[in-house]
């Protein structure tokens, strides 16, 4: 309580994307839309997976909880963002700061987990193929999910906790259209420089060493598709490619922000559009496109009396 009591800042106000009310018209309108079609696409792999029984499997299990945090992880910053580009004042509560910030960061976190978890159900499945239904079976697969949204709720933990335990007395003006650690950090009334260091041995490390662990995986795995047919090579290729195009989407902005907090370019807000709006619709689109299970799990369900009506 003495920490929060030294808090004398009660709002943050964001600068935003523009300060060209033409511009906020059309981001409002582009990135509404595109909003609109992340929670469309994402509830509808969820739906597509829940209620076709041959794709109650590991990998889609795991693809159903990529959607559903996709859902999660635009909700946090898009609303307040939308509301943003229609008012000439954007601010935001000290205490919803932190809550955004600390949502931001347990789903980002999970997503990255889970995506490493995913490249490494592919790698039992296709390097370890007579193992697979028992290494990946489905409990297994929940022990993960629950250790995934643990380990994302203590990464969260500590960055929210290394951001409000600084004192904030003066300055208000965040450079973002959302709130998050590095932006905030830098309007505290003291040396951050240590906390930006924890905040690269948090957040950086986690998204580099992941992505690390991804590219080694992958690799394996395309070493190992040699002894595969044609048919069985296209195949694994096809799923492959679709979890690497969603986690170089994912890790990109990652790695180049949570790297190097005490550092900020003009391009900070164009790369954090992209993973916070742009990357949960791409993720849909990109399994949907490729995945024919999944192509096929929807029709039927359209053609369900008590769907899409």
């Amino acid at each position: 309580m003495d920490i929060l009591n030294q808090t004398r800042v009660t709002e943050f106000v964001f600068l935003g994307l523009t300060d060209n009310q033409a511009l906020e018209i059309l981001f409002f309108m582009a990135f509404s839309v595109t909003y609109g079609l992340t929670l469309f696409g994402n509830i509808l792999i969820v739906i597509s997976i829940v209620f076709t029984p041959r794709l109650h499997t590991p990998m889609y299990f795991f693809l159903s909880n990529l959607s559903f945090i996709d859902i999660c992880h635009s909700s946090v910053t898009v609303p307040k963002m939308l509301e943003g580009l229609l008012l000439e004042r954007k601010t935001i509560s000290f205490g919803n700061c932190i809550t955004q910030l600390f949502f931001l960061h347990v789903f980002a976190c999970a997503e990255i987990f889970l995506l490493t978890i995913m490249a490494y159900d592919r790698y039992v499945a296709i390097c370890t193929p007579l193992h697979y239904p028992n290494v990946m079976n489905m409990k297994v697969c929940v022990q993960l999910v629950f250790a995934l949204w643990l380990g994302g709720t203590v990464h969260s933990l500590a960055q929210t906790f290394l951001t409000i335990h600084l004192p904030y007395c003066g300055p208000q003006i965040i450079d973002s259209y959302f709130c998050d650690v590095p932006p905030v950090i830098k309007l505290a009334c003291t040396d951050t420089h240590l906390t930006g260091m924890l905040i690269v041995s948090n957040s950086g490390t986690i998204s580099l060493i992941c992505f690390l662990t991804l590219v080694t995986s992958y690799t394996v795995i395309l070493v190992s598709l040699r002894k595969y047919s044609a048919e069985g090579r296209w195949k694994a290729l096809s799923t492959c490619s679709a979890h690497f195009m969603v986690v170089a989407l994912f890790f990109g902005p990652c790695i180049f922000i949570y790297t190097r907090p005490d550092t900020s370019f003009a391009i900070d807000k164009v790369v954090s559009v992209f993973y916070t709006v742009v990357t949960p619709l791409l993720n849909p689109l990109i399994y949907t496109l490729r995945n024919e299970e999944v192509k096929s799990a929807i029709k039927q369900l359209r053609q369900r009396q008590g769907f899409f009506h």
